[in-house]
């Protein structure tokens, strides 16, 4: 039986959260998979019976209860000393493992030391996780047990940059700067005085400047030096999208339509990237709630200023909407199954 033809199980953990509801969303939507409710803290079903009434299949989120139900892929939409906890015995279950949070997208347990300031309990899984930024690393999302989805910013900031990098097109010695506009969701669902509603509203603010921790991904993927790089994250007074702005100095470019023309090959097979004609540029209202990456840009020939706004949703190919994409690339059905 082919895969297309298939009716798979994807188990959800985390699913009361902002990325696990809209994870849950989607598959409601997909011909052929079917989401399952993983209750992993002692309150899950609570939750579940608040928010999910009983038409929702949940079960404890152990090897042993997601071995018996068959099921073929388990989200990770949870913290990530969470998911370090709960990544091992799903492997151990033989289902695929795709993890929303930072747990496993770095390589080495000292740059996670150095960038989330904590200590990686799970370090032999970092060297086999996948990479899950399709459109840039497809070739490892299939065969791999351990798929990390990327952070919401670096979505976005390598889906711009690296092209750039790979034409040599910038002058890497005056450095890029990524001015990176997030809707108040990408802080997470938990609480907190700075994602409140009176901190936010008619409000835009910065935040771990210099210190992102999404900044080590950027790098990795893009082959930037952090010396060439300026990124700093603001906070916008809406619920959801980013938005990045990012500023570089060309070199071997005379126009904005070879510029522009380096996207339209890099991407021109990719169903979920959308680049702009000249003179337009994107914006929030048209990714938000889709898998969708718009990019645009501007080119000033004369003193060689390059621009390029690139926008997406931030639960969407920030988070929910790519793992998704990747679970299709994962069980070997059509990329765009339930996002399109």
């Amino acid at each position: 039986m082919s895969a297309e033809n298939k009716q798979y199980l994807a188990g959800i953990a985390g699913y009361a959260g902002y990325s696990g509801a809209d994870l849950e969303r989607i598959l409601e939507g997909h011909p052929h998979v079917r989401p399952v409710l993983l209750d992993h803290r002692e309150d899950s079903s609570e939750v579940a019976l608040l928010n999910h009434p009983a038409r929702r299949q949940h079960l404890p989120c152990t090897s042993e209860a997601v071995r018996e139900a068959g099921l073929s892929v388990v989200f990770l939409a949870t913290p990530p000393e969470v998911s370090m906890e709960l990544a091992p015995a799903m492997i151990s279950a033989g289902v695929k493992v795709i993890d929303l949070s930072g747990a496993f997208r770095l390589r080495t347990p000292e740059r996670y030391q150095r960038w989330y300031k904590q200590t990686h309990t799970q370090p032999a899984l970092l060297a086999s996780a996948a990479y899950g930024l399709p459109e840039l690393c497809r070739e490892s999302i299939p065969r791999a047990s351990l798929i990390s989805n990327p952070g919401c910013f670096p979505t976005s900031a390598n889906l711009a940059i690296r092209p750039l990098l790979q034409a040599d097109v910038v002058e890497r010695g005056a450095g890029i700067v990524c001015d990176a506009k997030s809707g108040a969701s990408g802080a997470g669902k938990k609480p907190s005085l700075k994602n409140s509603f009176c901190e936010v509203q008619e409000n835009l603010s910065a935040y771990a400047v210099l210190e992102h921790r999404h900044v080590p991904e950027i790098l990795m993927v893009s082959g930037l030096e952090e010396s060439e790089l300026s990124f700093t994250t603001q906070l916008l007074p809406v619920d959801r999208g980013i938005l990045e702005t990012i500023y570089f100095r060309a070199k071997n470019l005379a126009s904005v339509d070879e510029l522009l023309a380096i996207y339209a090959g890099q991407y021109a097979s990719e169903p979920f990237v959308r680049v702009y004609p000249a003179g337009k540029l994107p914006d929030l209202r048209r990714v938000n709630r889709t898998n969708f990456c718009d990019i645009g840009a501007v080119f000033d020939a004369p003193s060689g200023r390059g621009v390029v706004v690139v926008a997406i949703d931030n639960l969407g190919k920030g988070a929910a909407g790519q793992a998704v994409q990747n679970m299709n690339l994962a069980l070997g059905l059509p990329e765009t199954a339930g996002l399109l």
